[in-house]
């Protein structure tokens, strides 16, 4: 049985069961105005961490979600694109796919607002959307991508671009690990199918959407995940996990390479009111500002005596320049 097949199976069983314990951490849930969540999506909701933000949901957006659970966050989503199809969501899997459809009759008792009509649910692989080109403003995974290996990923990630407009958003959360897995967790199936023996470092993650053509990365968190240790898994040495909450916008490609935002800031303290290098970055005076990784390289590389570049916070929240 592949890695994918055990994936299927242990996502069934969850729909059919809900297993509140499957992911190690929930996402928190939505307060805003007329916004009911139904315990029994929070019994399903399988993500780790975040994923798209409120801000990402201006001007009535067509949103993607692949991996729908029970259906909390396409739910979340239907508040800011009230119309008929406006959010997609796409899953491999029958039973979760009904749960979801029977979650969001119980959504509509709740939020008079709310209609199932508002969700279009889509039987589909993440590895071939069926999706139009050029169709999505925001596209969204979370705790889904981690499972795939290599090939898959590539593959996953060129089909989020594919459906992407231009400038729209791909929004996700991975688990990431900054250790090298041992073979026997690199294919371990389950543990894979959990999102825990496929993590990889940050910089890959972060090159497999560069390579796809993302021309802008912002890593907006990086938190404490889960702990792999020897007395409850297949390794010698204690496997520090993280999640990561990434969105990469399809911008066009600078010539000079990708804008990486990792949380970096540029602070001027000379004896001007600002700080300008001619090239699109003013600083005002003691006023930090935003910069990507490539920004922050070239100032730096000034040699300036009142310019401070801080270190990655690996938090990102908009604005700056790169």
């Amino acid at each position: 049985m592949s890695y994918l097949e055990t994936t299927k199976n242990v996502y069934r069983d969850a729909a059919l069961t809900p297993d509140v314990g499957l992911c190690c951490t929930t996402n928190p849930i939505w307060e805003l105005p007329g916004l009911k969540i139904p315990k029994i999506m929070q019994e399903m909701n399988y993500g780790c961490g975040s994923t798209v933000n409120a801000r990402d949901l201006t001007n009535n957006p067509r949103i993607l979600y692949v991996g729908v659970g029970g259906g909390m966050e396409l739910l979340q989503f239907a508040y800011f694109s009230r119309q008929k199809s406006g959010v997609i969501g796409v899953d491999v899997v029958d039973e979760m796919l009904e749960a979801s459809r029977k979650n969001f009759i119980e959504a509509e008792a709740v939020n008079p607002w709310f209609k199932s009509e508002f969700v279009d649910l889509k039987k589909g692989d993440a590895l071939s959307l069926p999706v139009e080109d050029n169709s999505i403003d925001v596209a969204a995974q979370n705790c889904l991508f981690n499972i795939f290996k290599t090939e898959e990923l590539k593959k996953a990630i060129e089909e989020m671009y594919r459906v992407l407009k231009p400038h729209g958003r791909l929004v996700m959360s991975d688990p990431t690990c900054e250790q090298e897995m041992n073979e026997i967790l690199r294919n371990d199936e389950r543990l894979r199918a959990l999102c825990l023996s496929g993590s990889l470092p940050i910089k890959e993650y972060v090159k497999a959407l560069t390579d796809a053509g993302f021309g802008t990365i912002e890593i907006r968190a990086r938190k404490p995940y889960r702990i792999l240790d020897p007395k409850h898994y297949p390794t010698d040495e204690l496997i520090y996990i993280e999640s990561i909450e990434v969105a990469a916008i399809k911008d066009p490609m600078p010539e000079d390479g990708p804008c990486i935002f990792t949380g970096k800031a540029a602070i001027y303290y000379g004896s001007e009111n600002h700080f300008d290098d001619n090239k699109g970055h003013v600083l005002v005076k003691n006023q930090p500002l935003a910069v990507c990784d490539k920004t922050a390289g070239a100032l730096a590389a000034l040699g300036h005596d009142a310019i401070f570049i801080s270190e990655s916070t690996f938090h990102y929240d908009g604005g700056g320049c790169c």
